[in-house]
């Protein structure tokens, strides 16, 4: 599976919901432009007694039959996105080169890979994306997103929808100087700094206005939409 979306709105949080409710292990792996192939594979140590194998995270998960997350594949290396190839088509395989082993894919094991298809950001290979079917997930209407933060923070619906509203104001700058406005998740940060007492201005100017960019003229917009809210 395949999950796109903009950061900060849920994609994560979906993965360890459905692994909770199916009742399945869950290996989460969060990608970076430093992961190998070896990182996610395992590798040779070396102990006092020798040398010895350690299988990394998606040949445990390929083993045993988990859930396998993949958090931003498109951060990692280029070796590293290969890899998974022989484990998402017919094969259901892992090759390790290393120890000279082929490993069967449990038959319970599954792979989800996510990924925020922005502008400004790395694009997936086809012969990758190819692979997968695709689930898109996008910011939730305001109204959904006002009892999200309610009920992730505490704070009541009315003020949960103002700091909502700041948001989507944010959202429209997005391609005007801003790569992507306010995620869920940062409006859950502006609703825990209010219920510690902060007003609603100066919640959202720390956790949003001042978070989202650092260039000038769209830091201005920001603040202007901050006035304009509140």
């Amino acid at each position: 599976m395949l999950i796109k979306g903009p950061t900060g709105c849920g994609k994560t949080r979906f993965v360890e919901h459905m692994a909770w409710r199916l009742q399945r292990p869950l290996v989460t792996v969060a990608c970076h432009e430093d992961l190998s192939a070896g990182d996610l594979v395992g590798r040779w140590l070396l102990d006092a007694d020798g040398t010895r194998w350690q299988d990394g995270p998606l040949t445990l998960a390929a083993r045993h039959g988990a859930l396998c997350y993949l958090d931003e594949l498109v951060e990692a290396r280029a070796d590293a996105t290969v890899v998974i190839h022989p484990l998402t088509d017919t094969r259901r395989m892992l090759p390790l080169a290393q120890r000279n082993e082929v490993v069967q894919a449990h038959p319970e094991f599954q792979l989800v890979v996510s990924y925020n298809p922005s502008p400004m950001g790395r694009e997936m290979k086809t012969s990758t994306r190819q692979r997968f079917c695709a689930l898109h997930f996008d910011h939730p209407t305001p109204e959904r997103e006002a009892g999200i933060v309610a009920r992730e923070t505490g704070l009541d619906i009315g003020r949960s929808a103002a700091i909502v509203a700041f948001g989507v104001r944010t959202r429209r700058l997005q391609g005007l100087g801003l790569d992507e406005g306010a995620s869920t998740r940062t409006l859950v940060h502006a609703a825990q700094l209010t219920r510690q007492g902060r007003s609603l201005a100066e919640a959202c100017r720390m956790a949003v206005a001042d978070v989202l960019s650092d260039e000038p003229g769209v830091q201005e917009a920001l603040h202007a939409a901050l006035d304009a809210s509140f």
